[in-house]
């Protein structure tokens, strides 16, 4: 039954709050990282674990909300997913070694898995069938400003305060919508009252999080550990191998899957998922690596890198509303698709062309054409992936579509880490090729440094050590910048790699009811 008066806004505040929270979570710590590698005693590297544990977490969540949410009743689940969201936030906030943080950004990662979707079903359920578009757009304004606030606000956080605080924010925030949630949430009728009569896939769920979570070890870890010279990594190796081709497996042919893997006998959904995957790379890995660029090498506080990214992205907002209703409308999701992808191919060989002395307006054209490229592929490629379904396996299409995006994120930034090691050795010893005395430029750049240095010191022989450091500093400064373009070039190459694939996609035609139910059911199941 919907929501009236008072009852309406402190759910659409508690709904959409929640929404939020779990979002900015996603974005607000990757200007952080510097601060949390000086701070913790690691690299840029193995901090990244604190992005990817929170994404994998999701990927193993998401796909399993809707069972949750049924087995133990829908409020209860997400009272119980809000809890375990907000404690983990003070847990990670207080964490004092980088494995700490990482365990328990990976447990804030399973609580928040359900608050998107959950929050959105809730939402929707205090308004009338009618009256649903209204609440759609409301909590579409909360899914673009949560990631967007994200870098910005954890910018104003590191630079004024610590970096644990950007996890202390969501304790205030938790426990109020937490309170809400009791006194307000009702629960619907039937809820959480058929545990008897639902099976639970044990083993589903484990060979799933066995086998997405060695994947994502050896994506993160390869390049450490050479390899497969590594025991450790083929070990993982066997194990990411057996537990996801044992899980597709099972799924298959059990009775009560945990994920209901049947759905991909759809010609179109699978083909969808291949571009969400790549999506999910191009989305998470560009907002990864563009934070840790500037602030490495172009010396961008971490106030400036949030506003940088908060700019193009509050211009693209209003894309979402306008896509959301042409596809309501019944247009077909293909065009959209072709367009985001060749914004992304654009953004990332822009990217590619920046310099280390860029500012924060150079970079604004390319988040531009980045975030245009989100908005024109996040609701046509969920669209999209059910165009092909049955009403009743939407759910599933969709579900299954958020994980992949997930899925793509986190491996999209273990293979950026591995790929910016490897490219920075690379340039580094292209660029100490130059180092000679044979290089008249070379000369001349050392006796500048070192006569600058002796004047300083009064020391010829220190003074030619010290040029020699300082030559040696800008060398991996210009190492490091070449390998974030790179990687920037690499994003552009995904996109552009399966780019002809889109001409396979083919879009049933719907009526604009079956067109409404779609897109509702996108929503519900974001």
């Amino acid at each position: 039954m919907a929501a009236k008066g008072f009852n309406r806004i402190i759910i659409i505040i508690t709904t959409i709050s929640a929404a939020i929270m779990e979002l900015l979570d996603t974005t607000i710590v990757n200007v952080a990282l510097n601060q949390m590698a000086g701070s913790l005693g690691a690299t840029i590297e193995d901090v990244a674990w604190v992005v990817t544990s929170y994404a994998i977490a999701n990927v193993i969540i998401i796909p399993m909300t809707g069972f949750l949410a049924e087995y133990f009743g829908r409020k209860t689940y997400y009272l119980a997913s809000m809890i375990i969201f907000t404690v983990a936030s003070y847990f990670c906030g207080a964490s004092e070694g980088l494995w700490e943080l990482v365990f328990w950004r990976f447990i804030q990662g399973v609580g928040g898995g359900a608050l998107l979707s959950t929050s959105q079903s809730i939402l929707f359920d205090a308004f009338e069938p009618k009256d649903r578009p209204i609440a759609s757009g409301l909590f579409g304004m909360g899914i673009v400003l949560g990631p967007t606030l994200g870098p910005t606000l954890g910018g104003l956080i590191v630079d004024n305060l610590t970096w644990s605080d950007i996890f202390y924010v969501n304790l205030p925030i938790g426990v109020l919508a937490s309170i809400l949630t009791i006194l307000f949430i009702e629960k619907k009728e039937g809820e959480g009252t058929r545990k008897k009569q639902i099976q639970i896939d044990y083993l589903g769920i484990f060979l799933l999080t066995a086998g997405i979570g060695s994947l994502q070890f050896i994506l993160e870890k390869g390049e450490s550990e050479d390899w497969f010279d590594s025991h450790l990594i083929i070990l993982f190796t066997a194990v990411a191998v057996v537990g996801l081709v044992s899980f597709v497996v099972w799924e298959l042919y059990t009775e009560h899957p945990v994920v209901n893997l049947k759905v991909l006998k759809h010609r179109t959904l699978a083909l969808t998922l291949i571009f969400t995957f790549v999506s999910g790379i191009g989305l998470f890995t560009s907002v990864f690596v563009y934070p840790v660029l500037v602030q490495r090498i172009n010396g961008f506080t971490s106030t400036m890198t949030g506003l940088s990214l908060m700019f193009p992205t509050l211009i693209a907002i209003p894309m979402f509303p306008i896509i959301g209703k042409q596809m309501a409308k019944g247009a077909r999701p293909v065009p959209f698709i072709v367009v985001g992808f060749l914004l992304f191919i654009a953004f990332g060989i822009w990217a590619g062309t920046l310099s280390g002395d860029a500012n924060m307006w150079d970079f604004f054209p390319a988040h531009l054409l980045r975030v245009l490229g989100i908005s024109m592929l996040q609701l046509p490629l969920i669209n999209q992936a059910v165009a092909g379904l049955k009403p009743q396996e939407y759910p599933t299409g969709i579900s299954l579509n958020n994980m992949v995006r997930q899925l793509g994120g986190a491996t999209g930034i273990a293979i950026a880490n591995n790929y910016v090691t490897n490219r920075v050795a690379q340039h580094r010893s292209d660029l100490m090729s130059n180092m000679t005395s044979e290089n008249p430029l070379f000369m001349e750049r050392l006796n500048g440094l070192t006569n600058t240095m002796a004047s300083r010191t009064g020391e010829f022989f220190s003074a030619t050590q010290m040029a020699y450091r300082q030559m040696e500093g800008m060398v991996m400064k210009q190492a490091y910048l070449l390998a974030y373009l790179d990687t920037f070039r690499i994003v552009s190459l995904f996109f552009i790699v399966i780019f002809p694939l889109i001409f396979l996609l083919r879009t049933p035609k719907k009526s604009q009811e079956e067109a409404q139910k779609a897109a509702l059911a996108a929503a519900d199941s974001h």
